[in-house]
């Protein structure tokens, strides 16, 4: 759902970047770094990203499609606590989504490397719910349990924000193939039903995430958005316990809303807590905030 892929202009995160960071990282008090992209195992400096992390002590956790977990499977065993892998649905639904053949046995091939040199490492998934695995939460579920996953975890995809590198919001035409017709989201809405029903030892054990509340919740986002109605914000407090970093350095209070820093001229803590940092979160409601009201995602970090 990211079109981080189209990037042009070839950046890439680089080790020496952080060095001039570690004294804020200390004093912000960071605990838990996350990796993501793009693919972050494309990264041809990771093992030195994830040794400068090591070295403050951080749980470093990997977000990637999978696709490279075994050519890479030593690197990522020595330098992650856990990793979370997109899966779009049962093999044959996510190789379609992902427009890669064979690419769910590709990610079986990673999981099982990873696993043979670290049994214990927390190995999860996360699931985009869309038009193309909308009636197929079940079968994903199934899917992750044939991988040896821990858990799972489902969110609706974002339609509606400039998240992600996308140059501008999705026109109506390209949200028209991710977003569901009316028959699409009742369909939804009986599959989340009946996965809470023929699962509910899953939910209740963490297997699946989600509670149910938040399971019905992936269907009103897109109630939402089919029928124009007021959208709800999730509650949370990511812009006051966590930071997005972008490959150009610009620092964000979460995906979705404007960059409040850029790294690449200023030290962490002082994009963190800069007169522009501080004034967003000072001013931000997120109940009525309209970017917080489309949020398909939320953080509420408890410490």
């Amino acid at each position: 759902m990211c079109d981080i892929w189209k990037r042009k202009d070839g950046r890439e995160f680089h080790a020496a970047d952080l060095e001039r960071h570690r004294e804020s990282i200390r004093a912000l008090g960071v605990k838990h770094v996350v990796l993501s992209g793009g693919e972050p195992l494309l990264n041809r400096e990771l093992e030195a990203i994830c040794g400068f992390f090591r070295e403050l002590n951080l749980r470093i956790t990997l977000l990637t499609t999978g696709l490279l977990l075994e050519k890479r499977a030593e690197l990522v065993t020595a330098g992650f606590d856990d990793i979370i892998i997109s899966i779009d649905g049962p093999a044959e639904v996510h190789d379609r989504i992902r427009r890669v053949r064979g690419a769910f046995q590709t990610i079986g091939r990673g999981i099982a490397a990873v696993r043979r040199r670290r049994p214990e490492i927390p190995i999860s998934c996360r699931t985009t719910v869309q038009k193309s695995n909308h009636a197929d939460l079940r079968a994903t579920v199934a899917a992750a349990r044939s991988l040896g996953l821990d858990s799972i975890s489902f969110l609706a995809a974002d339609i509606s924000s400039a998240a992600f590198n996308r140059e501008e919001r999705w026109a109506p035409e390209r949200q028209d193939e991710i977003t569901l017709t009316r028959a699409e989201l009742i369909a939804l809405e009986e599959e989340v039903e009946l996965l809470i029903r023929m699962h509910q030892d899953d939910i209740d054990s963490g297997f699946i995430a989600e509670n149910k509340a938040k399971l019905r919740r992936i269907g009103d986002r897109f109630r939402e958005h089919l029928e124009g109605i007021p959208p709800k914000a999730p509650i949370c407090n990511a812009p006051w316990v966590s930071a997005v970093i972008e490959v150009d350095g610009s620092v964000r209070p979460c995906f979705f809303h404007p960059p409040v820093g850029n790294v690449d001229r200023q030290t962490l803590e002082e994009a963190v807590n800069g007169e522009a940092a501080l004034s967003f979160r000072s001013r931000l409601k997120v109940a009525s905030n309209p970017t917080c009201q489309r949020c398909v995602c939320s953080l509420n970090y408890q410490s």
